[in-house]
């Protein structure tokens, strides 16, 4: 395990699903989730390492998400640089440093963030500017196909 971090925090559209907007006849939105991903939550919690999701988003649908992994911090409706805020602010909170941190994201409005933590990643998919982010872990699984648990295993965890 990389022994250094202590709180593990991802995206939600585009890393924990595959990015799509999927809508019903009646207008309300889904996202589908991969459950291979919502165990890797469990195994950071049985490490002790914190977790939580820091998204653009506000959504119904990802805070029912977030209750059922049991994840520490959940923040909605950031964006331009509010993602990095909001991870300082948990940081402060948590008495750590971004060193600390480990952070998976896809698209631009993650570049702030990835470009400041100890140990980033993003799915096979993510956009070429983040693919681009020196240091930066690009892995083999695309967004919502089991990257999050890939980071985990591979990059987090004892194997």
């Amino acid at each position: 395990m990389v022994k250094k971090i202590k709180l593990f925090l991802t995206d939600v559209d585009g890393v924990l699903t595959d990015g799509g907007m999927y809508y019903s006849a009646s207008g309300d939105e889904m996202k589908k989730f991969n459950t291979r991903d919502g165990v890797a939550f469990e195994l950071l919690h049985e490490v002790g390492i914190k977790t939580g999701m820091i998204t653009s988003e506000t959504t119904k649908i990802v805070e029912n998400r977030a209750k059922k992994l049991k994840i520490d911090y959940l923040v909605q409706g950031k964006k331009a640089g509010g993602k990095l805020t909001s991870a300082q602010e948990i940081c402060k909170k948590e008495g750590i440093t971004l060193d600390e941190v480990a952070y998976i994201g896809d698209d631009i409005n993650c570049i702030d963030l990835l470009s400041a933590v100890g140990l980033k990643a993003c799915p096979a998919d993510a956009s070429e500017k983040v693919k681009r982010i020196s240091g930066i872990i690009i892995l083999a699984k695309k967004g919502g196909e089991g990257a999050v648990r890939e980071f985990v295993e591979n990059y987090l965890l004892d194997s």
